[in-house]
């Protein structure tokens, strides 16, 4: 099967990679097209435009950074909707609301084109190690024919329904991720604070009902002060922001989800937004140092 591949940041790189390992024929884009030299090395072939892949490849996918990025590559000059037609399908796996997901869904089936929506839940390791969870809605039978793109990727797919729900899913559960790393962020803190080893606490919390593979990750380079980007934190604090959309639109009540919110733009506003989103425990260690 051959495959375009729109976006070559930290996920979308290593998700190229492993359809190249598993025998996939990719043709990929990038906006700064020198990012695409490690995936020729691999094998890939480089279109010059996004329209130029859409226009080779049977079906597209797309791992962008924010709803802005994934609307470009739809409408603007040289974009998909230049090629997209009746033959081809596009998969966007960028985390954005589930309102630009619809307005991509509409472009993209005016033309003709299928479109499924596919946002992944995992970070670095698990696109490098095809373990992600893949969060598909829209067009089943595109979904059925992108499956085997999706066992290489991924280590568990979803099929959610309709256009909006894989984006819904996947804001939800970052919203969730976000709101655990700052508990457990200010966790390590007044484990030290009182007197504890903070090292300490990890293995008691790994002992627990709360043991979580996140924890056990994160928590050694936290306390190395290393925040090496698997996710960075001015993404997790874009999901924040669209998932409390998410909540004012459906009236639902999220001040923890909020305050997690707040934490992580004073982190991006300590300079920290392109570090791994753990990188919010600074601003614990701020307040403590201040105290």
């Amino acid at each position: 099967m051959e495959v375009g591949f729109l976006g070559l940041g930290i996920m979308g790189k290593a998700m190229s990679k492993n359809l190249l390992k598993n025998g996939f024929k990719v043709t990929v884009w990038n906006r700064t097209l020198s990012k695409c030299n490690e995936l020729v090395a691999h094998g890939a072939s480089v279109g010059q435009t996004p329209a130029e892949v859409v226009k080779k490849c049977k079906i597209t996918i797309a791992m962008l950074s924010d709803p802005a990025a994934a609307l470009s590559v739809i409408f603007d000059k040289d974009g998909v909707l230049e090629q997209i037609c009746n033959s081809k399908g596009y998969i966007d796996m960028s985390t954005v609301d589930p309102e630009t997901s619809c307005k991509i869904s509409e472009a993209i089936t005016s033309k003709g084109g299928h479109f499924l929506e596919a946002p992944v839940s995992g970070s670095k390791q698990p696109a490098e190690t095809g373990q992600l969870v893949i969060l598909a809605a829209g067009e089943k039978a595109l979904y059925e024919e992108a499956i085997p793109a999706f066992d290489v990727l991924g280590k568990k797919s979803f099929f959610l329904g309709q256009v909006g729900n894989g984006a819904k899913m996947k804001l939800v559960v970052n919203m969730i991720m976000g709101s655990m790393m700052n508990a457990f962020s200010e966790g390590l803190v007044l484990a030290d604070k009182s007197g504890l080893n903070p090292h300490s606490l990890l293995d008691v919390l790994d002992l627990g009902g709360i043991a979580n593979p996140m924890f056990r990750g994160k928590g050694p380079a936290m306390l190395q002060d290393n925040y090496s980007p698997a996710f960075p934190l001015k993404h997790q604090q874009k999901d924040m922001r669209l998932a409390l959309a998410l909540g004012d639109e459906n009236a639902v009540s999220m001040p923890v989800a909020a305050a997690a919110n707040e934490a992580f733009k004073k982190a991006r506003s300590m300079g920290l937004g392109d570090l791994d989103f753990s990188a919010v425990f600074e601003t614990v260690k701020v307040l403590k140092h201040s105290s």
